[in-house]
C-alpha cells in the first residue's frame, strides 16, 4: 500500500499521505487499493476539502513535503 500511495500522494508519516489528486486519479487509487486490501483488517480513510480557505494546516518541526491540500 505504501508504494501505491506514494505514486499518487506525498508521504507524511507512517500511513499518512497528503496531496492534490484529480477525481480520475483518486478513483484509480481506490481501485488499485481495493485489489491489495484485506477488507476484514485494512482501511483507507480519505479526507477531502472542497474549498482551500477552510483548510488550516499548522506544522511544528520539519515539513516533509510542500503541499497545498490534504487528501
Amino acid at each position: 500500500m505504501l508504494k501505491l500511495c506514494r505514486k499518487y500522494l506525498n508521504w507524511i508519516q507512517n500511513s499518512v499521505f497528503e496531496g492534490e489528486i484529480s477525481d480520475v486519479k483518486l478513483k484509480e487509487l481506490k481501485n488499485m487499493a481495493a485489489l491489495i486490501m484485506d477488507y476484514e483488517t485494512d482501511s483507507l480513510i480519505i479526507f477531502k476539502t472542497r474549498n482551500e480557505k477552510w483548510l488550516e494546516k499548522e506544522i511544528v518541526g520539519m515539513e516533509r513535503a510542500e503541499t497545498d491540500n490534504f487528501l
